[in-house]
């Protein structure tokens, strides 16, 4: 396809876009649209959902494989398995480069493996960026036996990307007030309302079934430092790279939520594995947080009903053991994350400040 065949191709996935009567409508004109554009066999659109540490498929366009459906109810990767979202992505993003889409081979790490598995010889993956920030990628692939995707077919995939995110844009504006309800302007996780919710929903399930629920306070290290000295701006961003590192260790744990708090205060909750997983995945959050250019690492507390914490009847309290496992760690610059009930000096300060004796601290809650 030419020069002018490719402007025309754009133009016409524009229309195409404008023209879609309901979001689910304009994605599936944008993955028709760019997959025809790239003389693509196959093409989906993925949304990334950092506060599952995900991106997750919203539509399959094209020649479908087995198990591929057009609008999967639930087809989604963690992003740990394609950290190029999280890490490599971010940092061109918060970094002030612009984004750029990708060529991946048959067989060339985990997607080229999956290009493979389905029967497709290349493939080309362009970040879709909303207000500056990761939204997801457009991704479309060649069967094998036809011509592979080069580095013009990337430039021209870029450009296809922001045209699609023009597009949603519009979409993105009708969902902003619902989004907003539940999210965290700064990072994109989710907010104390979501986390509230998700806990609700979660201590209820424990008491029917014993499923293990866990929660994850984070207290990120020297913040005000940074604010201080390199003004609020890089604080901003070292709180957004934080968020990332929590999002990708996150997907780590099927089904977690990560959310920050509120200042420099994050948390991860995950429903179903047990607590050495949450500890373990914990450790890993620490030492990546140690490994930041900016900050000075994060203090983690852990309080799980997989260990001896006694009941927990609400939400209050796994976050009151949390808050105190969090605040020893950081009054003792811990590198590794202090665990309640492995540690019982946790429980008694966090049962002191439910009584109100020695409280050396406000925790959290509702009452």
């Amino acid at each position: 396809m030419g020069v002018d065949g490719r402007l025309r191709a754009v133009v016409e996935l524009a229309q195409a876009m404008a023209a879609a009567c309901a979001p689910r409508d304009s994605v599936r004109a944008a993955a028709r649209g760019a997959r025809l554009a790239m003389d693509g066999s196959f093409a989906a659109i993925s949304a990334w959902e950092r506060e599952r540490g995900r991106l997750r498929v919203l539509v399959n366009e094209g020649e479908r494989r087995p198990g591929e459906e057009e609008f999967p109810e639930d087809e989604s990767y963690p992003v740990h398995d394609f950290p190029e979202i999280a890490e490599f992505l971010h940092e061109r993003w918060v970094g002030g480069g612009g984004p750029h889409a990708w060529v991946v081979g048959a067989g060339a790490g985990r997607r080229g493996e999956a290009l493979r598995r389905r029967g497709r010889g290349s493939c080309v993956v362009a970040p879709i960026v909303l207000s500056g920030r990761a939204w997801g990628e457009l991704y479309v692939a060649r069967d094998q036996g036809l011509p592979g995707f080069d580095e013009d077919d990337a430039e021209f995939a870029t450009v296809l990307a922001a045209v699609v995110a023009a597009g949603l844009a519009q979409n993105e504006r009708l969902e902003e007030a619902r989004r907003l309800a539940f999210t965290d302007p700064l990072t994109g996780l989710a907010n104390r309302r979501a986390v509230d919710m998700r806990l609700d929903e979660a201590l209820e399930e424990h008491r029917r079934s014993g499923v293990v629920v866990s929660l994850v306070v984070c207290d990120l290290n020297g913040l005000k430092k940074v604010n201080d000295t390199l003004g609020h701006a890089v604080g901003d961003r070292l709180l957004e790279r934080f968020g990332s590192v929590l999002s990708l260790c996150g997907a780590m744990l099927p089904g977690a939520l990560v959310a920050r708090l509120g200042g420099d205060e994050f948390c991860l909750v995950s429903v179903g594995p047990s607590a050495d997983e949450v500890v373990r995945v914990t450790e890993e959050v620490c030492l990546r947080a140690a490994g930041l250019e900016l900050g000075e690492g994060v203090a983690c507390g852990v309080a799980s009903t997989g260990d001896p914490i006694g009941v927990v009847k609400s939400s209050r309290r796994l976050f009151r053991l949390a808050d105190a496992a969090q605040y020893k760690a950081k009054a003792a610059r811990c590198v590794q994350p202090v665990v309640a009930g492995r540690d019982t000096a946790v429980v008694r300060l966090a049962d002191a400040a439910q009584e109100g004796a020695g409280e050396r601290r406000r925790f959290r809650g509702r009452a």
